[in-house]
């Protein structure tokens, strides 16, 4: 009966490879696979109710057979209000604006507009979220200070000023008719959320470098899930790329430097987290891409997984009680207030800019500008935290960036090709 105890305290050495103080660590119940099981619990008190409440009114009919005040709702979170788009291309997405009378001063305005603001968003934010999860609040000559350790506050109130200003905007502005049961955003508002747990979580064992160069990998998981779920294919330079990506980024987590310092070690904890988010996020995607057959904006999609987002994070929250204790830390202290809101501004802001940049010069220069920004970020993290990058490292940083400016510049090749094609005949579906 003590074998269980005695194993479970012992994970996080294990997982990490060092030796930690019995001071620092309070207890086996700060280790993350402790802390994701009891996440998802919290998350499973909400999902297996609704879940037997939506096959019940399936199998009540409740379609025909319901009225009453309560059936507007409960129609529009299990039925939805319009039959699915058969093709993609009837109204779902917005059209791209076309320059047509802009002048070209105007439109590099817009383009640097668009650049600097995602430049700026997402930047601030990757500084931001590597400050919160791995430096001390609150450090003096006497006291070390403590760290913020629940990474799904921090989801929490991401999500929540991203679904104000989703609302808001909608409320604001024209969007189109609403067709799709409310209840299919739950599933990639659900992996949503755990890819952001596992990103925010995974910093307490990896570099902020490394998790950039593995979101960049996520494309060969993307075509994986791709197959899977959409049933996709894909065109050779897309494998080609893909294992040039997977080079890279091999490189430079097998590139070791006798002056690592501690938090920079690449740990079996770290990986596997980096894993756990490139697989949510990955599905997260495709299924959204799904979704994109109902009539919707992309602003609509956004509101609609950041309902259930916050819904999932505050019920596990507060179910554990950990709610109130993340609002006491930032009673005491301020800067972390101020970290924690500037990084939910960021990445709400972000997120818009994303979608205008696409609706404005469409997805290959909203990938190009993604892909600086990336390597602008492992930069300035290397500044500003002192991480170390080895040569053969280096080599594979350039390797990865190289292979995904090739892909840009394939896709945007394609794209030209396939409007040339005959009637009737359809491109390779690419990711």
């Amino acid at each position: 009966r003590f074998c269980l105890p005695l194993v479970l305290a012992s994970l996080p050495t294990m997982a990490t490879g060092e030796e930690i103080v019995p001071a620092l660590q309070d207890s086996w119940g700060d280790f993350w696979l402790f802390r994701f099981f009891v996440n998802a619990a919290g998350y499973a008190s909400i999902v297996v109710p609704g879940f037997l409440l939506i096959q019940y009114f399936k199998r009540r009919n409740y379609l025909e057979t319901g009225r009453g005040i309560c059936f507007p709702v409960i129609k529009s979170c299990v039925f939805g209000s319009e039959v699915k788009s058969v093709h993609q291309d009837d109204g779902s997405l917005p059209a791209r604006a076309e320059p047509t009378e802009s002048s070209t001063a105007r439109q590099v305005f817009k383009l640097l507009f668009c650049a600097a603001g995602l430049q700026a968003s997402y930047l601030t934010w990757g500084v931001l979220q590597e400050r919160v999860m791995t430096r001390t609040y609150g450090a003096t000559e006497t006291d070390p200070g403590e760290k913020f350790k629940d990474s799904q506050f921090l989801v929490f109130m991401n999500r929540i000023l991203a679904f104000t200003v989703a609302g808001l905007y909608c409320a604001l502005t024209k969007q189109p008719r609403h067709g799709a049961p409310m209840y299919k955003y739950s599933f990639a508002s659900l992996s949503n959320i755990l890819s952001s747990w596992c990103q925010y979580e995974a910093l307490k064992y990896i570099s902020f470098p490394t998790q950039v160069l593995a979101k960049a990998s996520k494309v060969i998981p993307v075509m994986m899930m791709g197959k899977l779920v959409s049933r996709k294919s894909y065109e050779y330079w897309e494998y080609l790329t893909a294992a040039l990506i997977s080079m890279g980024v091999s490189m430079f987590l097998l590139s070791s430097a006798p002056n690592r310092t501690v938090s920079t070690v690449t740990t079996f904890s770290g990986i596997v987290l980096l894993a756990g988010y490139i697989i949510f996020d990955s599905f997260t995607s495709n299924w959204q891409d799904a979704l994109f057959t109902y009539k919707m904006s992309p602003v609509q999609m956004m509101f609609g997984v950041n309902v259930f987002s916050c819904l999932f994070t505050v019920g596990s929250l507060l179910e554990q009680g950990a709610l109130l204790e993340s609002l006491r830390f930032m009673a005491r202290h301020s800067e972390f207030t101020a970290h924690a809101v500037l990084l939910s501004v960021c990445s709400a802001c972000g997120q818009l800019f994303i979608f205008y940049t696409i609706n404005q010069f469409g997805a290959a220069v909203f990938t190009i500008i993604m892909t600086l920004r990336q390597a602008f970020a492992i930069l300035l993290s290397c500044l500003i935290y002192g991480h170390t990058v080895t040569v053969v490292g280096g080599l594979g940083i350039a390797v990865v960036f190289m292979a995904l400016f090739l892909r840009v510049y394939a896709r945007s090749r394609m794209k030209k090709r396939s409007k040339k094609l005959p009637p009737g005949e359809t491109p390779v579906q690419k990711v």
